[in-house]
């Protein structure tokens, strides 16, 4: 149990996500007595799983990793006692162009950032010259991250920031671009700088363990559906799935109630808004919306989308856990033991089922499914020897047009603060002003900063 205080309110959480769910707890543990809301008959939103009726089992809509530097998202994760759902891998397995596999990893007894300048040096698809001037300009990101005087033209992206400090074009795709467009979901002739600077300087830089991977175990549903939502259950939050909420009503002041759907009203002493922001905005009254112009703008806010191509195998093509692809249309392949059953009948251990991950995929040439599939096996079989040898059981194509928002350039100033003009309502979501991008750090940064705002 979380400790609690205590006080008499009632508040709603309208939305389920990670960044509703973490509102819901930190309510708790501020004594509000807490509903939550959620119209999908699941928690987790986007980091949730559908269920695919041909290998019967559930599969994530996308793979969702976190790092060593998300602390707020695994401090979240012990509280619901679901930390032990998550495998740390602090090293990464690169495959160069040319086939080559670089193993990456830290170096435990050198102090940050020194840490990771040995496996940066085991990519050797770069040469070495291009190496030491990744090492270098990584040092100078970290020192004007500290910088509180140093600033960017607001038109500048990171790839133009790259070119100008004269790196080569194969580093710039070979590495910069590796890095930041799975982590972002954005190209970085696209990427706001400060994003990207993000994403090196606490992903990597921060600590020793802060470039460590953090991979589920499980299905996303099964965590965050599941266990997290009978853990709120048990922290005495009153859950509602297959509930939308047509409504929020009130003044300019204060929100009053919520109308939901089947025509009922429900009052509420506060209430903290977690949906989308492209949603967000039509949920409120009139004369709410009006008190919240910066909804307006966070509606501007242009989506990215993240294909995951799933594939399952009658065999193993690789014993990798997971795969960093350099060069290639995916940037990630995760690959697991499929669910014994009848139609895939292989044993438990054998990793035939790979989710390869197209993160940018709305910058990329539009395609249909079996084009999808086609484009990624023809990788992995270039990839793996193995793979061209074995028969795909089964493959689906899930593309996420909306799965976070992008960090063009622009961006962070139309994500609203989690406080509003209406004294007691809060927006929370990774599209709000974390200091994150579109993560599950910054949806659940943003569900306890939303309650802070509502008890300061």
């Amino acid at each position: 149990m979380i400790p609690q205080e205590k006080t008499s309110k009632s508040l709603a959480v309208v939305g389920g996500g990670l960044a509703g769910m973490a509102a819901a707890a930190a309510a708790r543990a501020r004594g509000f007595r807490v509903e939550l809301f959620e119209q999908s008959q699941t928690l987790g939103g986007r980091a949730g799983s559908i269920w695919d009726a041909t290998v019967e089992q559930r599969i994530d809509q996308g793979q969702h990793v976190a790092m060593g530097c998300c602390t707020a998202l695994m401090d979240f994760c012990r509280q619901a006692g679901i930390d032990g759902d998550f495998e740390r891998c602090r090293q990464l397995h690169f495959l160069a162009p040319d086939g080559r596999q670089c193993d990456v990893a830290p170096v435990g007894w050198l102090p940050a950032p020194l840490h990771l300048l040995p496996g940066l040096f085991h990519l050797r698809y770069l040469s070495l010259g291009q190496r030491w001037k990744i090492a270098k300009t990584l040092k100078k990101l970290q020192r004007l991250s500290q910088n509180a005087s140093f600033t960017v033209e607001k038109e500048k992206t990171f790839g133009d920031w790259l070119r100008e400090e004269k790196h080569s074009a194969r580093a710039i795709d070979q590495f910069w671009s590796v890095v930041l467009t799975s982590a972002l979901s954005e190209t970085i002739d696209r990427a706001d700088w400060s994003a990207a600077c993000k994403v090196f300087c606490d992903g990597f830089l921060a600590h020793r363990g802060a470039s460590d991977v953090l991979l589920p175990k499980k299905p996303l549903g099964a965590i965050f559906g599941d266990r997290v939502g009978r853990w709120l259950s048990a922290q005495n939050v009153t859950i509602h799935c297959n509930t939308p909420v047509r409504r929020i009503e009130g003044d300019a002041v204060r929100a009053t109630e919520l109308w939901l759907n089947d025509g009922v009203r429900r009052p509420f002493d506060a209430v903290v808004v977690a949906v989308p922001w492209w949603s967000a905005g039509s949920l409120l009254s009139d004369s709410l919306r009006s008190a919240m112009p910066e909804l307006a703008d966070a509606a501007r806010l242009e989506p990215a989308a993240i294909t995951a191509v799933h594939v399952w195998f009658d065999r193993p093509v690789t014993r990798l856990p997971h795969a960093v692809l350099v060069g290639h249309l995916g940037q990630w392949v995760f690959l697991r033991s499929p669910k014994p059953s009848a139609r895939i009948g292989d044993p438990q251990d054998k990793k035939n089922y790979c989710q390869v991950i197209v993160s940018a995929s709305h910058r990329l040439p539009s395609r249909t499914p079996d084009e999808w599939r086609t484009a990624i096996l023809d990788e992995l079989r270039a990839i793996w020897p193995a793979a061209r040898e074995a028969t795909v059981l089964h493959h689906r194509v899930i593309v996420q047009p909306r799965a976070v928002f992008s960090v063009s350039c622009g961006s962070d100033a139309r994500r609203p603060p989690q406080r509003t003009a209406v004294e007691n309502l809060a927006l929370a979501g990774d599209w709000t002003s974390t200091g994150w991008p579109g993560t599950m750090e910054g949806a659940v940064r943003s569900g306890r900063l939303a309650v802070d705002r509502l008890v300061d």
